[in-house]
C-alpha cells in the first residue's frame, strides 16, 4: 500500500468535510433521517437500561466517580467519558441498532453519544450537535467501507474499531480544532481504536462496550490534539495504518471509498434499520421462516430438518461454532444464532426481545428444533449490499417448502419510513417510560435543530 502524499491524505480530506460542514449543507431529508436515526437510538437505549449488564456498567462507571454528563434515562450524572461509554452500551446493547450494510458498522451507536456528550458540555445548539452527529456517521461509514468486510475476517469488530475515527472528527469539529489537529486526532486514534469478536464465542458482554469506547477514544483524541499533541499524519493508508494493520495479508482495501462523494453522497441514506432485535446478518433468515409459519404453521415434529442459506461472510458470525448456535447458553449467543432465530420464526411466528427472556431460551420445542437446523452458503447472494437468507424446510411427510428474502428488510433498497422508526421507538421505550415521556423525547429529537442540547439532556435524564 503506496503512502500518499500530504496532501492527499485521507485524514487531510475527512479533516476538511468534517471541519466545514455546515448542517445547511445537508439536504432536509438527510437531516430528517439522522433525527430519525437519533430517536431509534435513544428508544433502544431507554429499553436497554433494564437489563442487568446496563446495571453493572452503571455502577462500575459510578465507582469511577461522579460527573457533569447526562446518562440516557437516568438522572445522575457521569463523568464525560464515562457517559460516553455507558450510553454507547445502552444504545447498541440489545443489537437491535442501526447498521450501515457496506461499512458493517452499527454507527449511530458511537456517534449519538459522541456528538451528545461533547455538545452538551459545550452548551451548543440542536444544530451543532446534529451536524457533529452527521459528520461521524459519513466518516465512520465510510472509512469501514474501505475494508471491503474486511476487518470481520481478522476477528476486529468494525463498530469499535471504525467508530473512534467518526467520532475523532465529530469531536474535533465540536471542540473547534483546525484542520491540522483534526488530522492529528485521526492519528492518535488509531493508536486507540479497538474492537475483537472474541465474544461470539461464549456471549460474554464485551461487544456492547465498543461503541461507547470509540466515543470516548475519539473525544481523548481530539482533545490531546486541541492541546498540541502530535499523532500520525497516515492514519489510514500508512505502512502501520488502520488498513495494513487491521486486514490479513492478501485483502484488497479500496481507500478511494474513504472520500468518494464526501459531502456529496450521503451515507446516512444507506444506513439499515433493524426490524428485530438480533444480528443484522440474521435477519433475512428470521423474515423467511417467519413467513413459512405464517403460509403453513408446521408444528416442530413436523419438520424433519431445516437448512438455511447464508452468505458465505456471515458464517463464522451467525452459524459456527455449530454447538454454540445450536443451543444458545444467553441472549447475546442467541442473537446470533441463525439455528435459534430460524427454529423460533417457524414455531412463534416473531423474534422479538421477549424471545431472549430465560424462559424463551428454555423453550424445549424451540431447543429441539435448533438441533435441525443447519446452513449453507448462499451462491446468490448480494452481500455486503444486502444480507440474504433463504429457509429450507424438509418435512416428514415428504414436502419441501421454501421462502428466500433477497433483500434484507430494513436495508437501504427496502427501507424502513420515518414513521415506522418512529413506531419502532414507541415500541422499545414503553417498555420502560410513560407516553407522556416518550412523547416528550420524540418532540425533542425530531425538532433538535430548533432545540437546545441542554433541554434535550434535561428531558433524557427526566426520571420517571
Amino acid at each position: 500500500m503506496n503512502a500518499h502524499s500530504e496532501d492527499a491524505r485521507i485524514s487531510a480530506t475527512l479533516a476538511d468535510f468534517a471541519l466545514k460542514l455546515r448542517i445547511d449543507d445537508v439536504p432536509s431529508v438527510v437531516r430528517e433521517r439522522a433525527r430519525h436515526l437519533i430517536l431509534d437510538g435513544i428508544g433502544l437505549a431507554f429499553a436497554t437500561s433494564t437489563f442487568d449488564y446496563a446495571g453493572v456498567t452503571l455502577a462500575a462507571m459510578r465507582d469511577l466517580g461522579e460527573g457533569k454528563a447526562t446518562v440516557f434515562g437516568r438522572s445522575g450524572k457521569l463523568a464525560l467519558r464515562d457517559a460516553m461509554l455507558l450510553n454507547g452500551l445502552l444504545v447498541h446493547g440489545l443489537d437491535f441498532d442501526d447498521t450501515h450494510s457496506r461499512g458493517v458498522i452499527h454507527s449511530t451507536a458511537s456517534a449519538l453519544p459522541c456528538a451528545f456528550g461533547l455538545a452538551e458540555r459545550e452548551q451548543t445548539s440542536g444544530a451543532d450537535m446534529l451536524a457533529a452527529y452527521v459528520v461521524a456517521m459519513e466518516v465512520s461509514t465510510r472509512v469501514g467501507s474501505v475494508a471491503q468486510s474486511g476487518f470481520h475476517k481478522v476477528g476486529f469488530h468494525p463498530t469499535g474499531l471504525v467508530g473512534a475515527f467518526g467520532c475523532s472528527l465529530a469531536a474535533a469539529r465540536l471542540l473547534g480544532l483546525s484542520q491540522g489537529a483534526a488530522m492529528h486526532a485521526q492519528g492518535i486514534v488509531l493508536s486507540m481504536c479497538a474492537g475483537s469478536l472474541e465474544f461470539l464465542e461464549d456471549g460474554a458482554w464485551t461487544k456492547r462496550l465498543h461503541p461507547g469506547w470509540a466515543a470516548s477514544s475519539g473525544t481523548t483524541a481530539a482533545t490531546l490534539a486541541k492541546h498540541g499533541y502530535i499523532g500520525p499524519e497516515a492514519a489510514y493508508e500508512g505502512r502501520y495504518g488502520l488498513y495494513s494493520l487491521y486486514l490479513a495479508n492478501g485483502a484488497t482495501p479500496d481507500l478511494s471509498i474513504a472520500t468518494a462523494g464526501l459531502g456529496d453522497t450521503w451515507e446516512i441514506e444507506q444506513v439499515a434499520l433493524k426490524p428485530i432485535p438480533a444480528c443484522h446478518f440474521t435477519h433475512a433468515a428470521s423474515d423467511a421462516a417467519i413467513a413459512l409459519f405464517r403460509e403453513h404453521g408446521l408444528a416442530a415434529d413436523a419438520i424433519e430438518k431445516v437448512v438455511v442459506r447464508v452468505p458465505g461472510p456471515v458464517v463464522d458470525v451467525v452459524c459456527e461454532p455449530v454447538a454454540n448456535k445450536k443451543h444458545p447458553a444467553n441472549s447475546y449467543d442467541a442473537q446470533f444464532s441463525i439455528p435459534y432465530i430460524v427454529a423460533t420464526g417457524l414455531l412463534k411466528g416473531r423474534f422479538t426481545l421477549d424471545d431472549l427472556d430465560a424462559a424463551a431460551l428454555a423453550d424445549p420445542a424451540v431447543l429441539s428444533l435448533t438441533k435441525r437446523v443447519d446452513y449453507e452458503v448462499d451462491t446468490e447472494t448480494t452481500f455486503p449490499r444486502h444480507y440474504t437468507g433463504e429457509v429450507i424446510v424438509h418435512t416428514r411427510d415428504g414436502r419441501r417448502l421454501a421462502h428466500r428474502e433477497a433483500i434484507n428488510r430494513g436495508s437501504a433498497d427496502r427501507p424502513m419510513t420515518n414513521d415506522g422508526i418512529v413506531e419502532k421507538f414507541y415500541e422499545n421505550a414503553l417498555r420502560v417510560v410513560s407516553r407522556e415521556r416518550a412523547d416528550q423525547v420524540r418532540d425533542a429529537v425530531l425538532g433538535l435543530e430548533q432545540t437546545s442540547v441542554a433541554t434535550l439532556a434535561d428531558i433524557l435524564r427526566q426520571p420517571d
